[in-house]
């Protein structure tokens, strides 16, 4: 069971547990039972210690009692001391996680329904407490698909990551982090793309080691489904971003949290994640790492590993396999084949194979990208293209690339316009070469 550890839940929690509930009103005015009241009057504002032994016997009770004092009333008080007594019964006891999730078998909305509700309460921390036991709860179960609204608690996951606050977006990665272990979670997370879009925004904004670790451990966990693996750097870019982390980092599991995710991500998908590896250059960087002594041994394990898999890799590519490689990754820079006569000679009619595969990827970067140099190269390579392949006219022309690059000509960029009018003049004056 993942700890979640937070400096403004803890403070606040503290001060929940010495607050007077005036529960015998509730008693008089129906709201609980006289059983009720009697069995929390036995906890209430007692020493943690005094709690302690009571719940290794009552346990069952106890859980039972919580939740249904947690479902029937409303006040923010009195929420907040329920929430922070199912926190305490919780922590350091991972074997009472059943005593929660087992009051299904009486209430088919126990446990789930009164925690989600209260992620809707105005009351900031009622929101994330109410999250915290969530996290613990659905870090234990086996099954997402049972378990009712669970795109409910999952939202509001993203929007803690997102949020401006930083006592909320810690304990949004930290709840996130502790339901990511098991499986089922895994794939239900994947499946709301707010909550990845979140996570790599705040990484590539938040330098903190602690942080950059959080994060990158939510993603490794992620990695293990081998669906996200071949999927997750195509739709967000993770490689790059990872590579400057570790490049970066300034904290030893930092590293080794990188390292262990690029593992996955070769061991479950190589196919989809070895290319564009290369093409962000990290082999140089793995075999830099090989040299640097760690703590953690199983820190070199896989940086060997890693080291290995990319040798092979790069040294089975021909230039065209290279080149593709660029356009799988998404990130055209200005390598040498670019520019390199002989390689369009002999490779501009590969770019139709496939019903245009390769081709279709460079006019996709080229309509969808808005970094400048990224345009700029694919502009350069659609004119070289053309030039040097002889139905080049017409299918580029065909997959509408030729208006996008006359578009182009009008770009901020100076390097941008430049590459668009040598292309432009080629796609209108070009006459075919043999």
């Amino acid at each position: 069971m993942s700890l979640i550890v937070n400096p403004y839940l803890e403070e606040s929690s503290s001060k929940v547990r010495s607050k007077p509930i005036p529960w015998e009103g509730y008693q008089r005015a129906g709201l609980i039972t006289p059983a009720e009241l009697a069995a929390i009057k036995k906890v209430d504002r007692q020493p943690r210690s005094r709690i302690e032994s009571i719940l290794v016997n009552e346990g069952a009770q106890y859980a039972a009692l919580y939740l249904s004092l947690l479902k029937k009333l409303v006040r923010v008080d009195v929420l907040q001391y329920i929430l922070v007594l199912i926190g305490d019964s919780l922590i350091d006891h991972e074997e009472r996680i059943g005593l929660y999730t087992g009051a299904a078998h009486d209430d088919p909305e126990l446990p789930y329904g009164p925690l989600l509700r209260s992620l809707d309460t105005p009351d900031e921390f009622v929101q994330l407490k109410a999250c915290q036991v969530l996290s613990i709860l659905f870090g234990s179960s086996e099954d997402s698909a049972g378990i009712m609204d669970i795109n409910t608690f999952l939202n509001f996951i993203s929007s803690l990551i997102k949020d401006t606050s930083i006592a909320r977006r810690d304990v949004g990665v930290q709840c996130l982090e502790a339901t990511l272990p098991t499986p089922a979670f895994r794939l239900a997370v994947w499946h709301v793309p707010s909550i990845m879009q979140s996570l790599v925004q705040l990484l590539k904004s938040n330098k903190t080691a602690q942080m950059q670790y959080q994060i990158t451990f939510c993603i490794w966990l992620l990695s293990f489904e081998p669906s996200v693996a071949a999927a997750i750097n195509r739709q967000y870019d993770v490689i790059p971003i990872l590579t400057e982390v570790a490049q970066t980092a300034a904290k030893e599991k930092v590293i080794r949290v990188v390292v262990a995710t690029f593992k996955n991500l070769v061991v479950k998908a190589p196919d989809a994640n070895l290319p564009a590896m290369l093409v962000a250059k990290l082999l140089p960087f793995v075999q830099n790492l090989t040299g640097r002594k760690f703590s953690d041994e199983d820190i070199k394990e896989d940086v060997l590993f890693l080291r290995d898999e990319l040798k092979a890799q790069f040294e089975s590519l021909t230039t065209y396999d290279e080149y593709a490689s660029e356009l799988v990754s998404g990130h055209l820079g200005w390598t040498p084949v670019h520019d390199s006569d002989e390689f369009w000679k002999e490779n501009a009619c590969r770019l139709n194979e496939n019903d245009s595969e390769q081709l279709k990827r460079l006019v996709d970067l080229l309509n969808t990208s808005t970094d400048p140099v990224m345009l700029a190269v694919a502009a350069h390579d659609i004119g070289k293209y053309v030039k040097y392949c002889e139905r080049g006219k017409k299918i580029i022309t065909d997959l509408g690339a030729k208006t996008r690059v006359m578009e182009l000509m009008s770009h901020e960029d100076s390097e941008v316009r430049y590459q668009a009018l040598m292309s432009v003049q080629l796609l209108v004056s070009h006459s075919w070469a043999s």
